[in-house]
C-alpha cells in the first residue's frame, strides 16, 4: 500500500502502521496492537496518543486498560477539509507578508536570451504610457535577431505602449521597420560615442539593464527613485541626440 499520501497529510510511519494495523484488528488494547504492529513498545505509546491527539483514533477505558478504535477512512477527507479551513485562515497573513517580501527584493536577475526575453515581455505588457531606451548597436540587433526586435515592438504598440529610444547610429542602415512605426520616436547618437553591447530600458518604476554578450542577461529593479534617476539621464542624452533627418 502506497501511505505517502498518510505521510503527506502529517503522519509519522510508526503512526501510519499503528493506525493500518488498527484498522485491521478493529477495536484492541495495545498489547495486541503491539503484537500485530511489531514496534518498539514505547514508539507504540508515542504512536498512539499523536494519533489521539490528531482524532485520528479513539478509545474506551476498560478497567486498567484502553481498548482502541480506529476511525473509519472517510475521516481523513474531514481531516484534510478542516486542515484546509485553517489554511484559509492563515491565506490573508501569508499573502501580506508575500508582498511585504517583493518590495524587499527589488532586484532580479534573468539569463540568457530565454531570461531577457522574459523580462521585455514584462516590461510591455505594464499598464503604463511610455517605455524609454537607450543603448545597443548592431551586435545587440543580431545577438536577438531583427525579426524578434520586430515582433516585440508590435506587441508594444498593440498595447499602446508609446517607446522613445536613443541608438548608435550604425543601426540606421535597417532600423528603419522599427522607427517608422507608430508610437515609436528614435533618435542617434555617435557609434563611437555611443556603441555597446547593452541596452536599459525604463517603464513606470521598472529599470531593465540588458546585457547582449556571452549567453545574455538582464537585471531587473523595481524602486520608483531608481527609475526616476534613470529617466533624468535619459532625458539628457534626448537632448543630445539627433532625428534620422539630421543626420543625413
Amino acid at each position: 500500500m502506497d501511505i505517502e499520501i498518510l505521510e503527506d497529510l502529517g503522519l509519522t510511519k510508526s503512526e501510519i502502521k499503528v493506525y493500518v494495523e488498527l484498522l485491521e484488528l478493529g477495536s484492541s488494547h495495545a498489547g495486541e496492537i503491539l503484537e500485530k504492529a511489531d514496534i518498539h513498545h514505547s514508539v507504540l505509546h508515542r504512536a498512539l496518543n499523536k494519533l489521539i491527539c490528531k482524532g485520528i483514533i479513539s478509545f474506551i477505558s476498560e478497567g486498567k486498560h484502553k481498548i482502541y478504535t480506529a476511525n473509519k477512512p472517510e475521516y481523513f477527507l474531514n481531516f484534510i477539509d478542516d486542515k484546509r479551513k485553517k489554511f484559509e485562515v492563515l491565506l490573508p497573513e501569508l499573502k501580506l507578508r508575500e508582498k511585504i517580501g517583493k518590495k524587499e527584493n527589488t532586484t532580479t536577475m534573468f539569463r540568457g536570451i530565454k531570461g531577457i526575453k522574459e523580462v521585455y515581455s514584462k516590461l510591455i505588457n505594464l499598464k503604463e504610457k511610455e517605455m524609454i531606451s537607450f543603448g545597443g548597436s548592431n551586435g545587440t540587433t543580431k545577438f536577438m535577431g531583427l525579426p524578434w526586435w520586430t515582433n516585440m515592438h508590435n506587441t508594444r504598440i498593440h498595447n499602446k505602449l508609446s517607446n522613445r529610444h536613443i541608438a548608435s547610429d550604425e543601426v540606421i542602415e535597417y532600423v528603419n521597420i522599427i522607427s517608422d512605426k507608430a508610437m515609436t520616436m528614435m533618435r542617434f547618437l555617435p557609434e563611437q560615442l555611443f556603441s555597446q553591447y547593452q541596452e536599459t530600458v525604463i517603464v513606470g518604476d521598472y529599470v531593465a539593464i540588458n546585457i547582449f554578450a556571452d549567453d545574455g542577461y538582464s537585471i531587473l529593479i523595481k524602486n520608483k527613485e531608481v527609475a526616476q534617476g534613470y529617466k533624468k539621464n535619459f532625458e539628457l542624452l534626448w537632448a543630445q541626440a539627433k532625428n534620422i533627418e539630421l543626420i543625413n
